[in-house]
């Protein structure tokens, strides 16, 4: 009877856990109310450091919740309360989620892979394919694998065909925490030649109302210009002279006023950089830093680039789940991946899985203070 009792209190404190810490977690009940046939379901992973709430609809992070400097637990990402929120977004689309076939841009939404060319849509612009297309895989409800106190591993076959896409595409990854990190894995085999290029797409917040004041560096000396509809121009051009030089830290609002025709192009930042990474494995990419909060990001990847999105077209219409503003630049995206429009441009890394390979990709967000 003892030991009943006693496990019955072990169930209740780890149920409760969330609100001992003063944790606003996401209400599992309103991420179950799925229009389509599969099954939804919003998960809560810990580890020492972190907690974060993870659904499988687009293998989609609801919240994740870091100390600051006095240890005070914040979320710092954005998030909606409920599920429908994501199916039926109004602004922001990719909030949290995993994006692709292939992330970022797809110029004039078509590219040829031996020879033959594929159409994808025109969800950018009109003329352009953005993170995978009006579909993606952010739209389309990922299979639970496992699932554990601190990691979930979710599957999606993206089919032949779908929105332009050739290759039956076979997709694996996993969410997981291990102390103050948390790690995203992908994998993914094919039956055809196919364009992959897969990126995880936060929105974070560290706790500063404007990312502007947050200090950063990327350890790049290039990056990748773009035109007028955010398409890269095909250049590796040095960051050096340019507002882009982020080799030693300085605050994001530093330059980001001045009269350049990249930041006109974007609004802002909204570009990739070419990471000084060996190919060895896990790397550090980017550093950022709240001195209102303390918070320090690190991001590490195996991937050569880094897509940097200084959040310019948030007006502050949209509320999160907490009732923030999703203000003009009031947070700030870090996608690691290949460089964008890839399979258009010879001179960049090569995207194209085939038969018998398989892709993958490891980036860690780790938190900190100082």
């Amino acid at each position: 009877m003892k030991k009943v009792l006693y496990l019955i209190l072990v169930l209740a404190a780890v149920s409760c856990s969330g609100r001992r810490q003063g944790l606003d977690l996401a209400d599992p009940s309103a991420f179950s109310d799925y229009d389509g046939e599969e099954s939804v379901t919003l998960y809560t992973l810990r580890s020492g450091g972190l907690v974060m709430q993870v659904t499988n609809f687009g293998a989609r992070v609801v919240s994740l919740y870091a100390p600051d400097r006095d240890g005070k637990m914040g979320d710092v990402v954005l998030g909606h309360a409920t599920l429908q929120e994501y199916v039926h977004p109004v602004g922001e689309r990719f909030l949290g989620a995993c994006v692709g076939p292939v992330a970022n841009r797809i110029g004039g939404a078509s590219f040829t892979v031996d020879g033959a060319e594929y159409s994808t849509p025109k969800n950018d612009n009109e003329v352009n394919t953005l993170h995978g297309g009006f579909i993606g895989v952010d739209n389309l409800v990922w299979d639970v694998l496992s699932s554990t106190d601190s990691s979930l591993t979710l599957h999606l076959l993206h089919p032949d065909g779908l929105e332009g896409y050739p290759g039956n595409l076979d997709m694996t990854m996993e969410y997981s925490l291990s102390g103050n990190d948390f790690i995203v894995t992908y994998s993914a085999v094919t039956d055809k030649a196919t364009p992959v290029n897969f990126s995880h797409h936060p929105f974070f917040n560290l706790g500063g109302p404007s990312v502007e004041s947050y200090l950063m560096t990327i350890n790049a000396d290039r990056y990748t210009p773009i035109d007028a509809l955010s398409i890269p121009t095909g250049e590796l051009a040095p960051v050096e002279g340019t507002p882009f030089d982020f080799r030693t830290e300085h605050a994001i609002g530093e330059r980001i006023g001045e009269d350049d025709v990249q930041l006109r192009n974007a609004r802002g930042y909204d570009h990739n950089w070419c990471l000084l990474n060996s190919g060895d494995g896990l790397e550090s990419a980017c550093t950022v830093y709240d001195p209102s909060s303390g918070r320090q990001l690190e991001v590490l990847t195996d991937q050569v680039g880094l897509q940097f999105y200084s959040g310019n077209f948030f007006d502050g219409t949209t509320l999160d789940r907490h009732g923030r503003p999703m203000a003009f630049r009031g947070s700030l995206a870090l996608e690691a991946q290949k460089y964008p429009d890839s399979p258009n441009h010879a001179g960049f890394t090569d995207v194209i899985l085939r038969p018998g390979e398989t892709y993958t990709q490891k980036t860690v967000y780790r938190f900190s203070v100082r």
